[in-house]
């Protein structure tokens, strides 16, 4: 696939991108944003580097929060004598676990767009071939549509529900 380099300023980001970044803000607090270099080509190997470290740290954090979901389980699994005391822990038990099964799926997104890191596919659209741009990277790691594919395929979403 061709790669176009995007010279104007892509149009704001959507409204489910701004709650990405609100919610991934909290996740990568750790990591400053990336100061590109005048004249510095798009994913080059500094942003490449930064970009692999964002998607580690927040892999390795999705799998601790695994690990605490088998041992809180495990720890507080208790059969209560009272059935709503019984239901009240398995209720809180799906919700735990279809969180993780979320999470789950978001690690084996982190693991593609690491793959596409080291195939040097990452930071480009899938549908139309263009940079989706260090900032919406930022926002979401995983994402693999620029601004305008995602708005379109969000508007076309919208239309199949309606």
């Amino acid at each position: 696939m061709a790669r176009i380099a995007k010279t104007t300023e892509t149009k704001p980001a959507t409204k489910n991108v701004n709650k990405a970044k609100k919610d991934l803000s909290l996740e990568f607090k750790g990591f400053t944003p990336y100061k590109e270099k005048k004249g510095e080509e798009f994913m080059s190997e500094g942003q490449e580097a930064h970009f692999r470290d964002i998607l580690l740290s927040w892999k390795k954090e999705l799998m601790e929060k695994v690990d605490e979901t088998v041992h809180h389980m495990q720890d507080d699994a208790t059969v209560f004598p009272d059935p709503n005391d019984r239901a009240s822990q398995e209720s809180d038990f799906t919700m735990e676990l279809r969180t993780r099964d979320r999470e789950r799926k978001l690690i084996k997104k982190i693991e593609q767009s690491l793959g596409k890191i080291d195939s040097n596919d990452y930071g480009y659209c899938k549908v139309c071939g263009i940079e989706i741009g260090v900032r919406r990277l930022e926002a979401r790691p995983t994402a693999d549509l620029c601004i305008d594919c995602k708005e379109l395929d969000e508007i076309k979403e919208r239309q199949m529900k309606g």
